[in-house]
């Protein structure tokens, strides 16, 4: 996607928009309320920062509201502030989203992608999101266009982290993914990149939770030349289809229209490697880098 796997993505049915990233007051407000605990303790970034083992860089980030606080630093805060700072924090910490940072147009998806019990996805033009390591989105980053500013860059970058988090948060949900292998093939960044993606793609193969499937290079059955596309089954057992490219996005809704992205991509699994066998070629691929 040129979406927010590789950029912005989309919001209501039919209808595009701007992938301008919006400002997160709630990512800001906790991050403002961090440095007025830790001055209020007298401490600098550099004598608090170490305290909770992380890095002055990291909570200078924090406190701008440019990273989503990681889960452990609310208890190491209190461990150093106090008690009565960790309550305030923890009830700064209740206004956080991992939406934040993600465009509006996408964050309709986003919701239904948090919900959704059985979440399907093919690509041919990138990496879903879901699947990328930081260097690898950082990579995609550096190369949009229109160029983003450092402050949408590091939103961006830190939105995309939290919501891969969905795939160890939701263990009961089933995650499918069906790659290109050209996008494997391609390097994008570099060697070391790449071998950071290859790593990331065995890793989250091994949770039982996820399938990730290779179309092979050459498959002369191949279902998928209509372009990506995107499906999530809700509580509600309905499946609901999100397609999305050049800053355009549409969330298909009609069961007649999803009902046949889910038979086209039904026909791709079976037409992909499977399982086990685009594990062995992603350590093949990854032992001859």
């Amino acid at each position: 996607m040129a979406t927010d796997n590789g950029g912005g993505a989309g919001g209501v049915a039919g209808q595009g928009g701007s992938c301008e990233p919006e400002l997160s007051d709630s990512l800001k407000t906790f991050g403002a309320v961090l440095k007025a605990l830790r001055e209020e303790a007298r401490l600098t970034q550099e004598q608090f920062a170490p305290r909770v083992r992380y890095s002055a860089a990291y909570v200078a980030k924090i406190e701008q509201g440019k990273r989503f606080p990681p889960r452990d630093l609310l208890d190491r805060s209190e461990e150093v502030l106090g008690a009565g700072a960790g309550r305030v924090l923890g009830a700064a910490a209740k206004s956080l989203t991992r939406k934040a940072g993600l465009a509006s147009w996408f964050r309709q998806w986003a919701g239904i992608e948090e919900e959704a019990i059985s979440l399907y996805a093919y690509e041919c033009a990138v990496i879903p999101g879901l699947l990328q390591p930081e260097p690898y989105i950082r990579a995609l980053f550096e190369r949009r266009l229109p160029p983003l500013s450092e402050e949408q860059f590091e939103q961006q970058v830190t939105a995309r982290l939290e919501r891969q988090r969905l795939l160890t948060e939701r263990p009961n949900s089933t995650f499918s993914f069906v790659v290109e292998q050209a996008l494997l093939d391609r390097r994008l960044a570099g060697t070391e990149v790449t071998y950071a993606l290859l790593s990331n793609l065995l890793d989250a193969g091994c949770l039982r939770n996820v399938e990730i499937q290779v179309m092979p290079r050459t498959q002369e059955d191949h279902s998928g030349f209509e372009g990506p596309l995107y499906l999530a089954e809700t509580v509600e057992n309905r499946w609901v289809g999100y397609v999305e490219a050049h800053d355009c996005s549409m969330l298909v809704t009609d069961t007649k229209a999803a009902s046949a992205m889910l038979q086209r991509y039904g026909k791709m699994r079976s037409q992909a490697l499977s399982h086990q066998a685009t594990a062995s070629l992603l350590e093949q691929m990854r032992g001859a880098l």
